[in-house]
């Protein structure tokens, strides 16, 4: 009579017999192949595949979970709440930072990227500074090489920090903390620039179409300067510093002056009534000037450690 598959119930109980009286049964015989009984009747196997005959549960174990309305009712009200939850991430992050403007100051590629580090360098020369629309938005940086990005400001800093580490191994005064306290102050500056700059639109009542997207990028692009500086200090010394320092300084300026000249002098029409209408065209320029002229100091405090 052939025997029944593991795991299903026999016809009827088998008792097993008891070992015969005398000497101990030191090792349990296995040789016949029959599996032994629990005390459920049921035949166990000599191994247990995933746990399903020791612990009552296997497949059915599981498609009963998933079967269960209790389950699925509790599966569905925490994907709900992790859903509400990635929605309000989402719309906290989006009141401080826009997600799409933020792609757009990325939005360059290699040909807008020289033309750019081209003009940053040798502004003199070009002749058409006005930004360009298409249907009241800004073209992307890549279609129009006077859109700010920050694609070249965020290079230009990791690079500037990377030549920093650099200058102060050659001079035998490299640290973490001396490279840590370089890059935070190179930080420190843009930001306090930028909350500068934002302080006096807002408090002399200057209506532009400038966002802080716009301010950072235009501030990042000294760290083009720094870098150039910075090189040739290290190849030629001081006085090659101290020429590239002028160059690099006259030329971020005169960039500074004509690309905020577009976005702040230019946009007279809101301020064109009042009685204060006279002195906003003064006020756009002072800020303008002061802003273009506070290129210099800062490059020179973030470079003149790093070249002697």
């Amino acid at each position: 009579m052939a025997l029944p598959h593991h795991g299903y119930r026999a016809t009827k109980p088998r008792a097993r017999a008891a070992p015969p009286s005398g000497d101990p049964l030191l090792f349990e015989d296995t040789s016949s192949g029959v599996p032994p009984v629990n005390s459920q009747n049921y035949y166990e196997s000599g191994y247990n595949i995933g746990g399903g005959a020791a612990g009552g549960q296997g497949a059915g174990g599981v498609n009963t979970l998933f079967t269960d309305p209790m389950a699925n009712a509790a599966m569905m009200y925490g994907s709900s709440l992790a859903n509400q939850g990635k929605d309000m991430v989402n719309k906290e992050i989006s009141r401080f930072m826009s997600v799409n403007k933020l792609k757009y100051f990325f939005a360059v590629d290699t040909k807008y990227v020289m033309k750019k580090l081209m003009l940053l360098m040798f502004p003199y020369t070009h002749q058409d500074w006005e930004v360009r629309y298409h249907r009241d938005t800004p073209l992307t940086p890549r279609h129009d090489v006077n859109a700010p990005d920050l694609y070249i400001p965020t290079m230009a800093f990791i690079t500037y920090i990377l030549l920093a580490g650099m200058a102060l191994g050659i001079q035998k005064r490299f640290s973490p903390e001396v490279l840590g306290l370089c890059a935070s102050t190179a930080l420190v500056w843009v930001v306090i620039e930028v909350l500068v700059m934002l302080l006096s639109l807002y408090l002399l009542t200057v209506h532009t179409d400038l966002s802080t997207f716009d301010l950072v990028a235009y501030s990042g692009y000294k760290y083009v300067g720094m870098i150039f500086t910075v090189l040739c200090g290290l190849l030629f010394g001081s006085d090659g510093y101290y020429v590239a320092l002028a160059w690099s300084s006259c030329a971020l300026m005169f960039f500074i002056v004509r690309s905020l000249k577009m976005k702040i002098l230019s946009s007279l029409s809101a301020d064109s009534m009042g009685a204060g209408a006279s002195a906003k065209p003064r006020f756009r320029l002072y800020i303008t000037v002061a802003s273009a002229a506070f290129q210099p100091i800062i490059i020179y405090w973030l470079t003149a450690h790093l070249v002697r």
